[in-house]
This record gives structure tokens, sequence and C-alpha cells, in this order.
């Protein structure tokens, strides 16, 4: 398969993910905002994946769109995760009842702007818009030289390349665990993120045993990126605390403690540790 190809198979099937989960996310349903996000993210990272060959002025401005409905999108979604995180640590239910209160409150009018703007005459410019450059944008006609070659180039051979730079960075930054703080971990989650989707990218597309180095690599990545997320989600609820706070709600919860961030930080290492012992994409 060509790569032109395989980027259009991928990057149709997260435009359909994204768009099936439009009209329950708009109904405020949490499931469905959360696979909408997903799908979303799939989507920037397939387009940043075969970035040197889909490389054009409309990609600029697709991403910078991908970007303001991802912001809309978190925004609730981390109200989502705070309120079921919540309910995980609070073992006195009533003594949060304002956090809940706030927090529910936040989320309606949150729900209210993502709901807006996913109805809006922007968000269906921009599904079009991303449908029409996905079939047929700048990049598929150009004729220089090196980007015919690269979009005719077999995806097998590009990806393990690809891969393999993203593998070694991450490995390369994941050095520094024990010293990163919430922000500079969040950054290394939004790398292992997308190397483990990129490798998902193709499990459908290679159907034998020529893919699994990677799929074993995956299983390192997923689990080092559980950890990963629940520390920025204990990170984003805490956050949100504070900005309650402020508010002159009283939040009598901590959602992170000091034995928690270390377990996840060990676990984390220790995936990354056996993901470094595999051989090279």
């Amino acid at each position: 398969m060509a790569c032109d190809t395989a980027f259009r198979v991928v990057a149709r099937r997260y435009l359909g993910d994204l768009t099936a989960n439009h009209e329950a996310t708009c109904s405020g349903d949490p499931a469905a905002l959360h696979q909408m996000r997903i799908a979303l993210t799939r989507l920037r990272t397939a387009i940043l994946f075969f970035s040197p060959m889909v490389a054009d002025p409309q990609r600029t401005r697709i991403r910078g769109e991908l970007k303001w409905l991802n912001t809309h999108l978190g925004v609730v979604r981390d109200l989502d995760v705070a309120i079921e995180r919540l309910k995980t640590v609070d073992k006195q239910r009533p003594r949060a009842v304002p956090y809940y209160l706030s927090l529910n409150g936040k989320r309606a009018n949150s729900q209210r702007l993502l709901a807006r703007a996913l109805r809006s005459i922007r968000y269906r410019r921009l599904v079009k818009s991303i449908s029409g450059w996905v079939d047929s944008g700048p990049w598929s006609v150009r004729t220089a030289t090196q980007a015919a070659n690269e979009r005719a180039s077999p995806i097998a051979r590009y990806s393990a390349r690809k891969l393999t730079r993203w593998r070694e960075k991450l490995l390369k930054k994941c050095r520094k665990l024990l010293k990163m703080d919430a922000r500079k971990r969040h950054r290394l989650r939004l790398l292992n993120k997308k190397l483990s989707y990129s490798i998902e990218f193709f499990e459908e597309l290679f159907l034998d045993n020529n893919f699994s180095r990677q799929q074993a690599a995956l299983k390192h990545l997923r689990k080092a990126q559980r950890s990963l997320g629940q520390l920025n989600d204990d990170a984003n609820s805490q956050s949100l605390a504070a900005a309650l706070q402020r508010d002159g709600v009283k939040v009598p919860l901590q959602f992170i403690t000091r034995k928690r961030e270390k377990h996840l930080i060990r676990t984390t290492a220790a995936a990354y540790q056996k993901l470094a012992t595999l051989k090279p994409f």
C-alpha cells in the first residue's frame, strides 16, 4: 500500500468516528464526548504522522481549526473526569455536595458552549474541508519529484522509519521521568499517545506477523499511557478544585497523594524499561 492511500484510509476512518459521535455529544453524553475527542486526537496524529507528504497551505489552516475543536471538547471532558474522580475518592459524600453542585454547574455551562460550537457553521465547514482535503487536497497533486516519491513509497517502509524515530525520542525523554513536574509529564504523555496511536493505525493494514514487533511495543506503551493518564487526570482535577476554592467553594478533597503519584510513576518507568529492551522497529 502506498503512503497516500494509507493516509486516506486512516484519516477517513477517524473523521467518520468523529462525526458519528457528533449528535450524542451535542446532547451531553459524556461517553460520546470521550469517543469524539479520541477520534479527533487520532485524526490529528494521522496528519502529523504523514506530515512530510501532506504539507500544504490547507493543512496549516485545518490543524488550527482542529485545535479549536479540541479546546472545546477538552474543557467538558476535564470536568467529566473530575466528577468521576470525585465519586471514586470521596467516601463521605455529604461533605462534597457544594463541590458537586459547582462542578455540575460548570459542566452545564461548558456543555452549552460546546453544543453551540458543534452546531456552528464553523464546525460544518471544518468537517467538509477535511473530507475534501483528504481526498484531493493540494498535497495529493504536488508534482515535485520528492513529493511524488513520498506519496508513492510503501507504507511499511515509511512507517518503520517514522515509528523508530518517535520511539527513540520517547525513550530519550522518559529518562528524566523521575524529575518531571506535572506539565512535563503531560508532554511525555502526548508523545506516548502519538506513538501508540500511530502503531494502532496499522493494526488493520498489516494482518501478518511482520508487524509483531510494533504490537509488542504497543503493550508497554498502553501501560505507560494509563498511568500517565491517571496522573494527568489527577493534576487537572486538582486544578479545578483550586479554582473552586478561589471562588469560595470549600473543597475538602485532595486528588493527588504522594503515595499514589509514586506508584504511577514507578509503573510508567517500568513500562518504558521493557519498551527499551525491544528490538528496533
